[in-house]
């Protein structure tokens, strides 16, 4: 599940039990109201997972007090601790799309809790869902009308013997939240420029230098004992690399993922953040019109999710993906950094990076991540 979690600060008129219920009243109805355009939403995924089953059999809403005043979660926040805020743990495997857990803080402010299969929608659709919810409970009556595109665009394949697996891993993955202001990511990012037109975006020069932390701090001294390879993966929107564009309002797993396998050869530091930083833009580029052609008019592409599943489960390949949400948490899985903007909205960056305890354990203890970030 695709978890999301969003607070509202309670005023003078819902701060007390009996209006904080008709709130949550309130918030149902105009869920069901929306229902009627995100259907499949309502019904049930099909055990093969291959289909939705439109059947509105409607989906949990469940209701639960918080034991704490919201500003204190908000000014602290625990990655793990904010779980307890979502109507499903993460690990599970449902046959549910969607859930919602409406939180009551001791303060009267409110805390919805919402998780969306990643079977049925990518972020894009789950933000889409959330704006178009939000239209629905303020009253607005020409909301976008979705599109569910993606069986005719991606028509259903026999993926017979390629069986990926589903939900979270189970090994002890904690998260993290690294905070670098606006200055610090400037510094890095001038580290990362080869020339004045070669300026990397703070979400590239960030995931460079995290990713080349957490290589430095997690690889074996001895380069003869290592013959892995360390990737870095990004998630690309296939929306406008469709031939015409797709609109944003277009609902379902519509994105694929751009690798990245950086050289470690990095003697020369200088020499080497340069080419990080091109290597990673090419793979990018590669994710375009052309590809997404190839994707719809063969089966190659399954070949190689699988090869590289394969070498994944050998643990021939570390991967460490990133995802972000800067001008837009995500997932408890391993290798996975979120990017989000500053609450203060001060141009810095909030990092949070999942990671097995042991793997984020040494990422911690690396002075020079630390001398960027808090």
């Amino acid at each position: 599940y695709n978890p999301l979690v969003l607070f509202y600060t309670a005023d003078d008129e819902i701060n007390n039990n009996n209006n904080t219920e008709t709130l949550g009243n309130f918030i149902k109805q105009s869920l069901s109201e929306v229902f009627t355009c995100f259907y499949p939403l309502a019904g049930r995924i099909h055990k093969d997972n291959n289909f939705i089953e439109c059947n509105d059999e409607g989906i949990p809403f469940k209701k639960a007090r918080v034991k704490c005043q919201l500003l204190h979660l908000l000014q602290n926040p625990n990655p793990n601790e904010l779980n307890k805020l979502l109507p499903f743990d993460l690990a599970e495997a449902k046959e549910l799309p969607i859930g919602i857990q409406f939180n009551i803080f001791d303060c009267g402010g409110i805390g919805l809790g919402i998780c969306i299969s990643h079977k049925v929608g990518d972020a894009q659709s789950f933000f889409t869902f959330v704006k178009s919810w939000a239209a629905t409970a303020r009253g607005e009556k020409h909301t976008v009308r979705v599109e569910f595109v993606s069986a005719t665009l991606f028509p259903p394949k026999n993926i017979l013997g390629f069986e990926p697996s589903t939900g979270i891993t189970k090994q002890n993955v904690v998260t993290k939240r690294f905070v670098f202001t606006a200055p610090k990511i400037e510094e890095i990012r001038s580290n990362y420029t080869h020339s004045e037109s070669c300026t990397p975006s703070r979400v590239e020069a960030l995931s460079a230098f995290i990713w080349s932390r957490f290589v430095a701090a997690t690889k074996p001294s001895h380069k003869t004992s290592d013959h892995r390879f360390y990737t870095i993966t990004h998630a690309v929107n296939l929306r406008t690399k469709m031939e015409p564009p797709l609109p944003d309002y277009s609902f379902g797993n519509l994105y694929r993922t751009a690798v990245t396998i950086p050289c470690l050869d990095n003697e020369d530091e200088e020499r080497y953040n340069h080419i990080i930083i091109s290597q990673m833009r090419d793979s990018l580029r590669k994710v375009d019109k052309d590809y997404v052609k190839k994707l719809q008019q063969g089966d190659e592409h399954l070949g190689f999710i699988r090869d590289r599943a394969e070498k994944f489960a050998r643990g021939e390949i570390v991967s460490f993906s990133f995802t972000s949400l800067c001008r837009f948490p995500l997932l408890s899985f391993k290798n996975l950094v979120t990017f989000m903007d500053t609450v203060s909205g001060d141009h810095g960056v909030e990092a949070w990076i999942n990671l097995k305890e042991e793997d984020m354990a040494k990422l911690e203890a690396d002075e020079k991540l630390l001398s960027f970030a808090s």
